[in-house]
Protein backbone atom coordinates (compact mmCIF):
# COMPACT_ATOMS: atom_id res chain seq x y z
CA UNK A 1 0.00 0.00 0.00
CA UNK A 2 1.39 3.28 -1.29
CA UNK A 3 -0.17 5.36 1.66
CA UNK A 4 1.59 8.99 0.89
CA UNK A 5 -0.65 12.53 0.61
CA UNK A 6 -1.35 12.73 -3.67
CA UNK A 7 -3.92 15.45 -3.45
CA UNK A 8 -5.20 17.95 -0.55
CA UNK A 9 -8.13 19.70 -2.09
CA UNK A 10 -10.69 22.27 0.77
CA UNK A 11 -14.18 23.48 -0.26
CA UNK A 12 -16.84 25.52 1.38
CA UNK A 13 -20.00 23.97 2.69
CA UNK A 14 -22.65 24.34 5.16
CA UNK A 15 -23.37 22.97 8.95
CA UNK A 16 -26.76 22.26 10.28
CA UNK A 17 -27.29 26.04 11.19
CA UNK A 18 -26.15 27.19 7.63
CA UNK A 19 -23.18 28.83 8.13
CA UNK A 20 -20.26 28.06 5.88
CA UNK A 21 -17.71 25.65 7.07
CA UNK A 22 -14.21 24.18 5.82
CA UNK A 23 -14.47 20.66 3.96
CA UNK A 24 -10.71 18.68 2.81
CA UNK A 25 -10.34 15.71 0.61
CA UNK A 26 -7.15 13.74 1.38
CA UNK A 27 -6.36 11.10 -1.51
CA UNK A 28 -3.60 9.33 -1.04
CA UNK A 29 -1.35 7.86 -3.63
CA UNK A 30 -2.97 4.30 -3.86
CA UNK A 31 -6.74 6.08 -4.16
CA UNK A 32 -7.78 6.17 -0.90
CA UNK A 33 -10.38 9.23 0.47
CA UNK A 34 -10.60 10.61 3.70
CA UNK A 35 -12.42 13.63 4.07
CA UNK A 36 -12.99 16.08 7.02
CA UNK A 37 -14.79 19.56 7.88
CA UNK A 38 -15.06 21.66 10.58
CA UNK A 39 -17.74 22.28 12.72
CA UNK A 40 -17.98 25.33 14.74
CA UNK A 41 -20.44 25.97 18.73
CA UNK A 42 -22.73 28.35 19.79
CA UNK A 43 -21.12 28.66 23.26
CA UNK A 44 -17.50 29.08 22.38
CA UNK A 45 -14.73 29.63 24.18
CA UNK A 46 -11.93 32.55 24.26
CA UNK A 47 -9.09 30.16 24.18
CA UNK A 48 -10.55 27.92 21.06
CA UNK A 49 -8.51 27.72 17.92
CA UNK A 50 -9.54 30.54 15.59
CA UNK A 51 -12.41 29.74 13.10
CA UNK A 52 -11.02 32.19 10.20
CA UNK A 53 -14.42 33.84 8.34
CA UNK A 54 -14.48 36.40 5.46
CA UNK A 55 -15.84 39.06 7.35
CA UNK A 56 -17.87 40.16 3.78
CA UNK A 57 -20.97 41.39 4.51
CA UNK A 58 -21.86 40.61 0.80
CA UNK A 59 -21.84 36.61 1.31
CA UNK A 60 -23.32 34.52 3.99
CA UNK A 61 -23.40 38.18 6.64
CA UNK A 62 -19.34 37.79 7.50
CA UNK A 63 -19.43 33.61 7.80
CA UNK A 64 -18.04 32.98 4.09
CA UNK A 65 -14.78 30.89 4.68
CA UNK A 66 -12.87 31.09 1.31
CA UNK A 67 -9.93 32.59 3.20
CA UNK A 68 -9.39 29.65 4.96
CA UNK A 69 -10.51 27.37 1.75
CA UNK A 70 -7.71 29.02 0.00
CA UNK A 71 -5.20 28.59 2.64
CA UNK A 72 -5.54 24.56 2.77
CA UNK A 73 -5.27 24.79 -1.58
CA UNK A 74 -2.44 26.94 -1.83
CA UNK A 75 -0.54 26.67 1.51
CA UNK A 76 -1.40 23.81 3.45
CA UNK A 77 -1.46 21.20 0.89
CA UNK A 78 1.91 21.79 -1.29
CA UNK A 79 3.24 21.52 2.49
CA UNK A 80 1.84 18.02 3.05
CA UNK A 81 1.70 15.95 -0.60
CA UNK A 82 4.28 13.36 -0.30
CA UNK A 83 3.93 12.45 3.52
CA UNK A 84 2.40 9.15 4.90
CA UNK A 85 -1.04 9.63 6.43
CA UNK A 86 0.04 7.69 9.45
CA UNK A 87 1.80 10.00 10.63
CA UNK A 88 -0.53 11.81 12.07
CA UNK A 89 1.86 14.11 14.32
CA UNK A 90 4.15 15.05 11.61
CA UNK A 91 1.36 15.82 9.36
CA UNK A 92 -0.34 18.16 12.29
CA UNK A 93 2.99 19.66 13.19
CA UNK A 94 3.80 20.69 9.72
CA UNK A 95 0.43 22.88 9.88
CA UNK A 96 1.16 24.47 13.01
CA UNK A 97 4.58 25.22 12.00
CA UNK A 98 3.18 26.69 8.50
CA UNK A 99 0.69 29.03 10.90
CA UNK A 100 2.98 29.96 13.74
CA UNK A 101 0.42 31.60 15.93
CA UNK A 102 -1.01 29.90 19.53
CA UNK A 103 -4.78 30.09 18.24
CA UNK A 104 -3.83 28.96 14.83
CA UNK A 105 -5.21 32.36 13.62
CA UNK A 106 -2.76 32.61 10.40
CA UNK A 107 -3.94 29.45 8.26
CA UNK A 108 -7.53 29.51 10.44
CA UNK A 109 -8.04 26.08 12.73
CA UNK A 110 -10.94 25.33 10.65
CA UNK A 111 -9.00 24.86 7.65
CA UNK A 112 -6.17 22.94 9.81
CA UNK A 113 -8.13 21.04 11.65
CA UNK A 114 -10.30 20.06 8.31
CA UNK A 115 -7.15 18.90 6.70
CA UNK A 116 -6.22 17.09 10.53
CA UNK A 117 -9.39 15.33 10.06
CA UNK A 118 -9.29 14.41 6.44
CA UNK A 119 -5.60 12.72 7.05
CA UNK A 120 -6.94 10.56 9.83
CA UNK A 121 -9.60 9.24 8.05
CA UNK A 122 -7.09 8.47 5.33
CA UNK A 123 -5.11 6.41 7.43
CA UNK A 124 -8.33 4.28 8.34
CA UNK A 125 -9.08 3.88 4.67
CA UNK A 126 -5.70 2.61 4.09
CA UNK A 127 -6.20 0.03 6.71
CA UNK A 128 -9.79 -0.60 5.17
CA UNK A 129 -10.71 0.49 9.11
CA UNK A 130 -13.53 2.11 10.11
CA UNK A 131 -11.98 5.37 11.87
CA UNK A 132 -13.28 4.44 15.20
CA UNK A 133 -11.48 0.78 15.12
CA UNK A 134 -8.13 2.11 13.48
CA UNK A 135 -8.31 4.40 16.80
CA UNK A 136 -9.09 1.60 19.44
CA UNK A 137 -6.20 -0.77 17.57
CA UNK A 138 -9.30 -3.41 17.14
CA UNK A 139 -12.10 -4.11 17.62
CA UNK A 140 -14.37 -2.53 19.93
CA UNK A 141 -16.15 -4.13 23.25
CA UNK A 142 -18.31 -0.81 24.49
CA UNK A 143 -20.11 1.86 22.96
CA UNK A 144 -20.86 5.19 25.34
CA UNK A 145 -23.85 6.24 27.23
CA UNK A 146 -25.61 8.71 25.08
CA UNK A 147 -27.07 11.81 26.81
CA UNK A 148 -29.76 14.23 25.62
CA UNK A 149 -29.95 18.34 26.14
CA UNK A 150 -33.61 18.33 26.39
CA UNK A 151 -34.06 22.18 27.68
CA UNK A 152 -31.46 25.11 26.47
CA UNK A 153 -31.41 28.02 28.69
CA UNK A 154 -30.36 31.37 27.21
CA UNK A 155 -32.70 34.78 26.22
CA UNK A 156 -35.43 34.66 26.10
CA UNK A 157 -38.91 37.46 25.09
CA UNK A 158 -40.23 36.60 28.96
CA UNK A 159 -37.15 35.66 30.64
CA UNK A 160 -33.69 34.64 30.80
CA UNK A 161 -32.17 30.60 31.76
CA UNK A 162 -28.63 31.06 32.52
CA UNK A 163 -27.78 27.62 31.93
CA UNK A 164 -27.14 26.49 28.64
CA UNK A 165 -28.24 23.05 28.59
CA UNK A 166 -30.58 20.79 31.25
CA UNK A 167 -29.11 17.41 30.11
CA UNK A 168 -30.47 14.08 30.72
CA UNK A 169 -28.59 10.51 30.91
CA UNK A 170 -29.84 7.00 30.67
CA UNK A 171 -27.17 5.86 33.04
CA UNK A 172 -29.46 2.72 33.91
CA UNK A 173 -30.28 1.74 30.41
CA UNK A 174 -28.93 -2.33 29.55
CA UNK A 175 -28.32 -1.81 26.57
CA UNK A 176 -27.58 1.56 23.83
CA UNK A 177 -31.11 0.48 21.95
CA UNK A 178 -32.75 1.09 25.55
CA UNK A 179 -31.05 3.97 26.12
CA UNK A 180 -31.54 6.00 22.89
CA UNK A 181 -35.48 4.71 23.27
CA UNK A 182 -35.47 6.18 27.16
CA UNK A 183 -34.23 9.37 25.51
CA UNK A 184 -36.28 10.07 23.08
CA UNK A 185 -38.97 8.78 25.01
CA UNK A 186 -38.45 11.55 27.63
CA UNK A 187 -37.93 14.27 25.23
CA UNK A 188 -41.21 13.68 23.84
CA UNK A 189 -42.92 13.24 27.30
CA UNK A 190 -41.38 16.37 28.24
CA UNK A 191 -43.08 18.52 25.56
CA UNK A 192 -46.58 17.72 27.65
CA UNK A 193 -45.29 17.87 30.69
CA UNK A 194 -43.97 21.64 29.74
CA UNK A 195 -47.05 21.87 27.59
CA UNK A 196 -49.24 21.62 30.68
CA UNK A 197 -46.93 23.86 32.72
CA UNK A 198 -46.71 26.99 30.56
CA UNK A 199 -50.46 26.44 28.91
CA UNK A 200 -48.96 26.26 25.37
CA UNK A 201 -46.41 24.10 23.40
CA UNK A 202 -42.75 25.19 24.38
CA UNK A 203 -40.13 27.04 21.51
CA UNK A 204 -38.00 24.76 19.49
CA UNK A 205 -34.74 26.76 21.24
CA UNK A 206 -31.74 27.02 18.78
CA UNK A 207 -30.07 23.73 19.74
CA UNK A 208 -33.47 21.94 19.08
CA UNK A 209 -34.13 21.33 22.80
CA UNK A 210 -37.19 23.00 24.58
CA UNK A 211 -36.70 26.66 25.08
CA UNK A 212 -36.22 27.12 28.85
CA UNK A 213 -40.10 27.51 30.45
CA UNK A 214 -38.44 28.65 33.79
CA UNK A 215 -35.50 31.27 35.41
CA UNK A 216 -34.97 28.58 37.76
CA UNK A 217 -33.09 25.58 37.41
CA UNK A 218 -34.80 23.79 40.03
CA UNK A 219 -38.55 24.16 38.41
CA UNK A 220 -36.81 23.13 34.88
CA UNK A 221 -35.57 20.14 36.72
CA UNK A 222 -38.92 19.26 38.61
CA UNK A 223 -40.60 19.19 35.13
CA UNK A 224 -37.52 17.24 33.72
CA UNK A 225 -38.71 14.43 36.49
CA UNK A 226 -42.02 14.21 36.31
CA UNK A 227 -41.58 13.33 32.39
CA UNK A 228 -39.02 10.92 33.29
CA UNK A 229 -41.38 9.34 36.14
CA UNK A 230 -44.25 9.45 33.76
CA UNK A 231 -41.90 7.11 31.10
CA UNK A 232 -41.11 5.04 34.41
CA UNK A 233 -37.98 5.80 34.22
CA UNK A 234 -37.00 6.65 37.62
CA UNK A 235 -34.05 5.95 38.87
CA UNK A 236 -32.63 5.20 35.65
CA UNK A 237 -32.06 8.54 34.02
CA UNK A 238 -29.37 11.26 35.61
CA UNK A 239 -29.35 14.90 34.98
CA UNK A 240 -26.16 16.91 33.61
CA UNK A 241 -25.45 20.65 33.08
CA UNK A 242 -23.61 22.78 30.73
CA UNK A 243 -24.28 26.02 32.70
CA UNK A 244 -21.76 27.98 29.83
CA UNK A 245 -21.36 30.63 32.47
CA UNK A 246 -18.91 32.80 30.56
CA UNK A 247 -21.56 33.42 28.30
CA UNK A 248 -23.88 35.17 31.49
CA UNK A 249 -20.90 36.39 32.94
CA UNK A 250 -20.10 40.06 34.22
CA UNK A 251 -16.29 40.75 34.17
CA UNK A 252 -16.07 44.23 35.57
CA UNK A 253 -18.17 43.09 38.68
CA UNK A 254 -17.21 39.56 38.78
CA UNK A 255 -20.60 38.45 38.80
CA UNK A 256 -23.02 35.86 37.46
CA UNK A 257 -26.74 35.41 36.34
CA UNK A 258 -28.92 33.52 38.53
CA UNK A 259 -32.81 33.33 38.61
CA UNK A 260 -32.65 36.90 37.53
CA UNK A 261 -30.36 38.68 39.39
CA UNK A 262 -26.74 39.15 40.07
CA UNK A 263 -24.44 36.98 42.39
CA UNK A 264 -21.33 36.02 43.58
CA UNK A 265 -19.64 32.75 42.78
CA UNK A 266 -19.81 31.33 46.02
CA UNK A 267 -24.09 32.22 45.85
CA UNK A 268 -23.96 30.05 42.65
CA UNK A 269 -21.96 27.06 43.78
CA UNK A 270 -24.04 26.91 46.85
CA UNK A 271 -27.03 27.01 45.02
CA UNK A 272 -25.54 24.28 42.13
CA UNK A 273 -24.27 22.43 45.05
CA UNK A 274 -28.26 22.62 47.18
CA UNK A 275 -29.37 21.53 43.41
CA UNK A 276 -26.89 18.57 43.04
CA UNK A 277 -27.99 17.01 46.49
CA UNK A 278 -31.44 17.19 45.46
CA UNK A 279 -31.65 15.79 41.96
CA UNK A 280 -28.78 13.08 40.53
CA UNK A 281 -26.40 14.82 38.72
CA UNK A 282 -23.65 12.76 36.62
CA UNK A 283 -21.97 15.85 35.72
CA UNK A 284 -21.66 19.72 36.14
CA UNK A 285 -19.89 21.71 32.75
CA UNK A 286 -18.52 24.92 32.89
CA UNK A 287 -19.77 25.79 35.89
CA UNK A 288 -17.95 29.20 36.01
CA UNK A 289 -16.27 31.60 34.09
CA UNK A 290 -13.32 29.99 31.77
CA UNK A 291 -10.93 32.18 33.50
CA UNK A 292 -12.20 31.67 36.89
CA UNK A 293 -9.11 30.02 38.02
CA UNK A 294 -9.82 30.64 41.67
CA UNK A 295 -13.49 29.71 41.93
CA UNK A 296 -13.07 26.41 40.33
CA UNK A 297 -11.26 24.56 43.25
CA UNK A 298 -13.93 26.49 45.83
CA UNK A 299 -16.46 24.18 43.38
CA UNK A 300 -14.93 21.05 42.92
CA UNK A 301 -14.14 20.80 47.10
CA UNK A 302 -17.49 21.94 47.67
CA UNK A 303 -19.76 19.95 45.53
CA UNK A 304 -19.22 16.31 45.63
CA UNK A 305 -22.28 14.83 44.42
CA UNK A 306 -21.31 15.18 40.97
CA UNK A 307 -18.01 15.52 38.34
CA UNK A 308 -17.29 19.23 37.92
CA UNK A 309 -16.10 19.18 34.03
CA UNK A 310 -14.30 21.76 31.89
CA UNK A 311 -14.96 23.04 28.24
CA UNK A 312 -14.63 26.41 27.77
CA UNK A 313 -12.28 26.41 30.78
CA UNK A 314 -9.98 23.81 29.32
CA UNK A 315 -10.83 24.03 25.40
CA UNK A 316 -8.93 20.66 25.05
CA UNK A 317 -6.15 22.36 25.57
CA UNK A 318 -3.03 20.00 27.17
CA UNK A 319 -1.65 23.53 29.36
CA UNK A 320 -5.28 24.54 30.25
CA UNK A 321 -6.12 20.60 31.78
CA UNK A 322 -2.79 20.34 33.24
CA UNK A 323 -3.23 23.50 35.38
CA UNK A 324 -6.63 22.70 36.37
CA UNK A 325 -5.37 19.07 37.72
CA UNK A 326 -2.67 20.62 39.22
CA UNK A 327 -5.11 22.93 41.11
CA UNK A 328 -7.24 20.18 41.70
CA UNK A 329 -10.46 21.95 40.14
CA UNK A 330 -11.91 19.22 38.38
CA UNK A 331 -12.46 16.13 37.48
CA UNK A 332 -12.64 16.18 33.44
CA UNK A 333 -13.24 17.87 30.57
CA UNK A 334 -15.59 17.74 27.72
CA UNK A 335 -12.94 16.62 24.32
CA UNK A 336 -13.77 18.76 20.86
CA UNK A 337 -10.76 18.36 19.10
CA UNK A 338 -11.80 21.31 17.46
CA UNK A 339 -11.56 23.65 19.75
CA UNK A 340 -7.34 22.77 20.26
CA UNK A 341 -7.26 22.36 16.26
CA UNK A 342 -5.56 19.30 15.24
CA UNK A 343 -6.27 15.65 15.65
CA UNK A 344 -2.97 15.30 17.85
CA UNK A 345 -3.37 17.76 20.08
CA UNK A 346 -6.43 16.27 21.24
CA UNK A 347 -5.46 13.43 21.64
CA UNK A 348 -2.43 14.43 22.87
CA UNK A 349 -4.72 16.03 26.04
CA UNK A 350 -7.31 13.07 26.21
CA UNK A 351 -3.90 11.05 26.98
CA UNK A 352 -3.58 13.39 30.03
CA UNK A 353 -6.73 12.87 31.11
CA UNK A 354 -6.56 8.98 31.40
CA UNK A 355 -3.07 9.30 32.66
CA UNK A 356 -4.13 11.16 35.72
CA UNK A 357 -8.02 9.36 36.11
CA UNK A 358 -9.71 12.54 34.56
CA UNK A 359 -13.09 11.74 32.20
CA UNK A 360 -12.93 12.76 28.92
CA UNK A 361 -16.10 13.26 27.41
CA UNK A 362 -16.49 13.60 23.24
CA UNK A 363 -19.00 16.10 22.29
CA UNK A 364 -19.97 17.52 18.51
CA UNK A 365 -20.59 20.93 18.01
CA UNK A 366 -24.20 22.99 17.90
CA UNK A 367 -23.90 23.41 14.41
CA UNK A 368 -23.15 20.07 13.80
CA UNK A 369 -23.13 17.44 10.48
CA UNK A 370 -23.80 14.45 9.39
CA UNK A 371 -20.73 12.05 10.08
CA UNK A 372 -19.02 14.02 12.66
CA UNK A 373 -15.46 12.63 13.49
CA UNK A 374 -16.11 12.64 17.63
CA UNK A 375 -18.45 9.86 17.20
CA UNK A 376 -15.29 7.77 16.22
CA UNK A 377 -13.22 9.36 19.10
CA UNK A 378 -16.11 8.24 21.34
CA UNK A 379 -16.81 4.74 20.16
CA UNK A 380 -12.88 3.88 19.39
CA UNK A 381 -11.48 5.70 22.65
CA UNK A 382 -14.00 3.15 24.18
CA UNK A 383 -15.13 6.45 26.90
CA UNK A 384 -18.13 5.85 28.88
CA UNK A 385 -20.06 8.36 27.94
CA UNK A 386 -20.71 11.51 25.43
CA UNK A 387 -22.72 14.57 24.54
CA UNK A 388 -25.27 14.04 21.82
CA UNK A 389 -27.24 16.67 21.89
CA UNK A 390 -31.38 16.65 21.58
CA UNK A 391 -32.97 14.04 19.75
CA UNK A 392 -34.15 16.18 16.80
CA UNK A 393 -32.80 16.91 13.41
CA UNK A 394 -30.80 15.03 11.54
CA UNK A 395 -27.03 15.38 12.51
CA UNK A 396 -27.74 14.84 16.04
CA UNK A 397 -29.79 11.71 14.88
CA UNK A 398 -26.95 10.24 13.49
CA UNK A 399 -24.91 10.48 16.33
CA UNK A 400 -27.41 8.11 17.86
CA UNK A 401 -27.83 6.06 14.79
CA UNK A 402 -24.01 5.66 14.55
CA UNK A 403 -23.87 4.14 18.31
CA UNK A 404 -26.60 1.54 17.64
CA UNK A 405 -24.76 0.73 14.17
CA UNK A 406 -21.28 0.63 15.72
CA UNK A 407 -22.78 -1.93 18.36
CA UNK A 408 -24.66 -3.72 16.36
CA UNK A 409 -21.62 -4.57 13.72
CA UNK A 410 -19.34 -5.68 16.62
CA UNK A 411 -19.84 -8.81 17.90
CA UNK A 412 -20.70 -8.94 21.96
CA UNK A 413 -20.26 -5.20 22.03
CA UNK A 414 -22.00 -3.57 24.56
CA UNK A 415 -23.21 -0.50 26.39
CA UNK A 416 -20.21 0.90 28.90
CA UNK A 417 -21.16 0.56 32.32
CA UNK A 418 -20.64 4.59 33.80
CA UNK A 419 -22.07 3.38 37.49
CA UNK A 420 -17.86 3.75 39.04
CA UNK A 421 -18.13 7.39 37.88
CA UNK A 422 -21.39 8.21 39.45
CA UNK A 423 -21.05 10.31 42.58
CA UNK A 424 -24.93 9.56 43.55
Amino acid sequence: MNAKIKSVHARQIVDCKCRPMVEVDIVTEDGKLGRGCAPTGSSVGMFESCVLRDNNPDEYHGMSVHKAVDNVNNIIAPALIGTDVHDQRKIDQIMIDLDGTAQKEKLGGNAIYSTSIAAFRAAAESENQTLYNYIAGGNIKTVPVPSFNVVNGGHYETLTQPFNEFIIMPYGASSIYEAVEMGINTFQELEKVITKYLGHKPAVAPSYGYAAPSEDAEVILELISEAIKVCGYTGKIGFAFDCASSEMYDRENNTYLLKGKRVDADELIAYTKMLTEKFNFVFIEDLLDEEDWESYPKAHQQITRTNIIGDDFIVTNMKRLERAYSLNALDGFILKPNQVGTITEAMDTYEFAKAHNLLAIPSGRAGGVIGDVVMDFAVGLQVGFIKNGAPRSGERIDKLNFLMRACDLAPGCKLSDISPILRF
